[in-house]
């Protein structure tokens, strides 16, 4: 049986294959827009942002660092989201040492799911609608499903270490390595197809630097989801859970492919 994350992949995949390839720019740029509202709805329903300052935190946080993300120019640019990705770190770290029994002061966990959303979904709009950028999100989305599918089945057949136990019990060191190689693997086949630009040794940086994001991504978003104390952050996809769910292997990847193709 797939991985939860592989099932729907194989089911929204030709969907979001067809919006990256046909989607003018502006419309592209309007449909990650819309996801990340829904980002920041999840955000909300997961940290319990019920009152009104609450409400007005995650607004503001969200859409005060997706504004710093798409108005700074030059290095700039980068701040909030290396910012976000200290924090996320941080959060992993906490979450890994103390356990899931450990949460977060509801406020705090807003501003940081807030602030993830909003420095982190505006690069799949501008990874895309750079020049080149089809072939980008599309190599970046295939290298994230295979190192998913060379972990899934690497870590089924040999998983023996825990890769973080108190963060997400079923992930394992050989797993992890599993998809790693899997992801060099795709990299090289579809370098000629998707990036024949590219030598060998970038393909190679750039396919274990995903895959190796992906890990790190979907790591985070478990701690996120443990530091608020639920299972799923949405319910957007029945039985697979929510956006964030499905897309927390997949933000810092985006960026990293963002910034290394410019």
């Amino acid at each position: 049986m797939l991985s939860t994350r592989l099932r729907t992949a194989a089911v929204a995949l030709p969907s979001l294959l067809a919006a990256i390839i046909f989607a003018p720019n502006c419309l592209f740029a309007l449909l990650i827009a819309v996801l990340g509202a829904w980002g920041l709805y999840e955000v909300g329903a997961m940290t319990r942002a019920d009152s009104a300052p609450a409400r007005t935190l995650l607004i503001v946080a969200g859409v005060g660092s997706a504004a710093l993300v798409l108005g700074a120019s030059g290095p700039w640019s980068s701040v909030a989201p290396a910012v976000m990705f200290l924090v996320m770190l941080a959060l992993l770290a906490r979450t890994a040492m103390s356990g899931p029994q450990e949460r977060f002061g509801d406020l705090r966990l807003t501003l940081i799911g807030a602030a993830y959303v909003g420095a982190f979904f505006p690069y799949f709009a501008l990874l895309r609608n750079q020049e080149g950028g089809v072939a980008l999100v599309i190599l970046m989305l295939l290298l994230v499903i295979a190192c998913d599918s060379g972990a899934y089945f690497a870590g089924s057949h040999f998983g023996r270490i825990k890769l973080a136990p108190r963060v997400s019990p079923n992930k394992t060191v050989e797993g992890a390595a599993g998809g790693l190689l899997a992801a060099a693997a795709a990299g090289l086949i579809l370098r000629p197809m998707l990036v024949p630009r590219w030598n060998l040794a970038q393909t190679l940086t750039v396919s274990l630097a995903v895959a190796a994001l992906a890990v790190f991504g979907d790591l985070a978003g478990s701690a996120l989801k443990r530091a608020a104390g639920v299972k799923d952050s949405g319910w957007i996809f029945p039985g697979h859970g929510g956006l964030i769910d499905r897309t927390c292997s997949l933000v810092f990847a985006a960026v990293f492919t963002y910034y290394y193709a410019r």
